[in-house]
């Protein structure tokens, strides 16, 4: 791992002391996931090629379904599609407000070279991109503005006409954001531009210069990500990878509320295989409890059709190619692989290394993982979080800071339940934990 960058090692070195998900670099010390590579690859090339792809994953609570779908992201990116992580929740982003989740997804909106919210980027990067289509056709000179005016109008109606079909609002606000810009107006072509990303409450001034009324509704929202689509491709990302995540929350609504998430979730998946939705990945994650449950998938019976997927038989023959797929969870040898790694690229920045490498050797590793599930139950697929946790904050960072610091002398794990989630709490059962190494 010397070959990381010290600004990409200190990222997720941070991230993981915190107990966070690093948001790069998770390639640097992915355990387990060597069995997706190749149907991930396969699925990227769909995408790139104008496809669209729907993927359920499934797993426990901490058996490493945010990991897996950032990892998954990193992938796209490199691809260099736009990506965007949506938690669905019931009071922030419910699933049956389609709505909701386009906003929430043009919020989050990211890609390779620009951070949440990409938006802007990437429709600025469109109008360039048919600016330089209209000037290779060689029917227009560059300083005859408006004639370039409009031909890129005939030609955004072009690109977009399968769009204004059935939500010709779209073109119409691009239309409006471009003239407001072109016009010096550039707080004008601020709202018009955040009413295209499905906000609310946009200035009904705004709304007139781009020729639309009202809010997005439920029903233009998938019109809008098919729009949407159609801006990423032609500014240069072949597609979007979508992450509906923590979707098990459904289970806890009302039943009303659920249902209709439910069959939203069904429409969904059925636009995505009707091939609506050219160059969409589209990844939900849930617990095996929404799956298989009489609270999620099962209660509707359609849903469950397109979900069903047999995990009755051995995990080491899943078929990463299914629409549903498993996650294996860890165990206290792949924790020990994961803490090596984290290790190794902590030591490669480290004036310590050796120190570091020899005092906190795979066999620490091993008790201080076993530690950790024993606190948490025995349930080591509950552990990695907190496991890295200890590891970085109170191990790694001793033994680099203070020569004298040996952890099987001087450490004492301590588990409490204020730093631990809600799962972690249920699996210790404890206020406050000490364990001997």
């Amino acid at each position: 791992m010397s070959g990381v960058s010290p600004a990409r090692r200190r990222e997720v070195i941070d991230a993981l002391r915190r107990g966070a998900v690093p948001s790069a670099g998770l390639d640097l010390f992915a355990v387990g996931l060597d069995r997706f590579v190749t149907s991930v690859s396969e699925d990227l090339d769909a995408i790139s090629a104008g496809g669209s792809v729907f993927k359920a994953v499934r797993g426990e609570y901490g058996s490493g379904k945010t990991f897996f779908t950032r990892w998954l992201a990193e992938r796209a990116k490199r691809a260099n599609l736009a990506t965007a992580e949506v938690q669905i929740s019931e009071n922030e982003t419910p699933l049956h407000k389609l709505e909701t989740v386009y906003r929430r997804l043009t919020e989050r909106l990211t890609t390779a070279t620009f951070p949440p919210s990409a938006l802007r980027p990437v429709v600025d990067g469109w109008f360039y991109a048919l600016e330089e289509d209209v000037l290779a056709a060689g029917d227009v000179t560059p300083d005859d503005a408006a004639a370039l005016d409009r031909a890129v109008g005939t030609l955004l109606d072009q690109r977009l006409a399968a769009v204004s079909r059935s939500a010709p609002a779209f073109a119409a606000a691009l239309r409006g954001y471009r003239t407001a810009g072109l016009d010096g107006d550039s707080a004008t072509a601020e709202a018009v531009l955040a009413w295209l990303g499905g906000q609310p409450h946009v200035a009904a001034s705004a709304r007139r210069v781009a020729g639309v009324r009202g809010d997005l509704d439920h029903f233009a929202a998938l019109s809008f990500l098919q729009g949407l689509l159609v801006v990423l491709r032609d500014s240069g990302h072949p597609g979007l990878l979508l992450v509906l995540d923590e979707v098990e929350t459904l289970q806890r609504v009302r039943s009303d509320a659920r249902d209709k998430a439910l069959n939203a979730l069904r429409q969904l998946i059925d636009e995505v295989h009707s091939g609506r939705f050219p160059g969409l990945y589209l990844v939900i994650t849930g617990t095996p409890a929404f799956y298989d449950g009489p609270q999620g998938v099962q209660r509707l019976a359609p849903l469950a059709q397109r979900l069903a997927v047999d995990f009755t038989t051995d995990p080491r023959f899943d078929n990463p190619r299914a629409v549903q797929i498993r996650l294996p969870g860890f165990t206290v040898d792949s924790l020990v692989e994961l803490g090596g790694r984290v290790r190794d690229l902590y030591a490669d920045g480290s004036a310590a290394a050796d120190r570091v490498r020899e005092l906190v050797d795979d066999a620490y590793l091993g008790d201080l993982a076993r530690a950790v599930a024993g606190g948490l139950g025995g349930k080591v697929g509950v552990a990695p979080r907190l496991f890295l946790k200890k590891l970085v904050g109170e191990v790694l960072d001793r033994v680099d800071q203070f020569p004298e610091f040996d952890p099987r002398q001087h450490y004492a794990l301590t588990l409490s339940a204020a730093e631990m989630t809600d799962v972690e709490r249920n699996a210790s059962r404890a206020d406050e934990i000490s364990l001997d190494l």
